[in-house]
């Protein structure tokens, strides 16, 4: 049971961390929006353009060993392109990006509801907050994912807002850890 304990505080605190990266994320895409996702993709459109070499200079390094299964010269390709894209596109990333905080925070809020229901089901009275939280941040990843017209700057207060109530739910879990067990 004090194993438990420990691995439900640890989860605890590792999604405090989680969501206060998220209100730094926010509070930069507030701050610097254009040159936020700007830097975003070139470092992705770099990071894959390097795969992509490594991959295709390792298919080169091990021909004739296993060349039935080594696929790397393909994968390389693809990265590298995939990469360039990135790059060339820097500006669709935004939309890109606003689709997958959306879909986090709405993964993030469907996961909290089910845990509202496991504390109602657990007779405490705490689950009502829970669910009430788990709902408005429901709300904003849904906002976030469905409005095409949000812009960077939104999605950066509404990370935060939604990064803040994460964090709230997660203290008064972390409060009430010992009564779940």
């Amino acid at each position: 049971m004090e194993y438990l304990k420990k691995l439900l505080s640890k989860s605890g605190w590792l999604s405090i961390l989680e969501s206060t990266i998220f209100i730094i994320l926010g509070a930069v895409l507030i701050w610097n929006p254009e040159g936020t996702v700007k830097t975003i993709s070139y470092i992705l459109g770099i990071i894959f353009i390097a795969v992509g070499l490594y991959k295709v200079c390792n298919y080169f390094v091990s021909k004739g060993k296993n060349d039935f299964y080594n696929y790397d010269i393909i994968y390389g390709i693809m990265a590298v392109i995939l990469g360039i894209v990135t790059i060339v596109y820097s500006t669709t990333l935004g939309s890109i990006l606003r689709i997958i905080v959306g879909i986090w925070i709405i993964y993030s809020s469907l996961i909290r509801i089910g845990l509202s229901i496991k504390l109602k089901e657990q007779g405490l009275n705490v689950w009502g907050y829970s669910l009430v939280l788990a709902l408005f941040m429901l709300g904003f990843g849904l906002y976030i994912t469905l409005n095409t017209g949000a812009i960077i700057t939104t999605i950066g207060v509404m990370l935060i807002i939604s990064s803040a109530i994460d964090i709230i739910e997660d203290i008064i879990f972390l409060k009430n850890v010992k009564e779940v067990l």
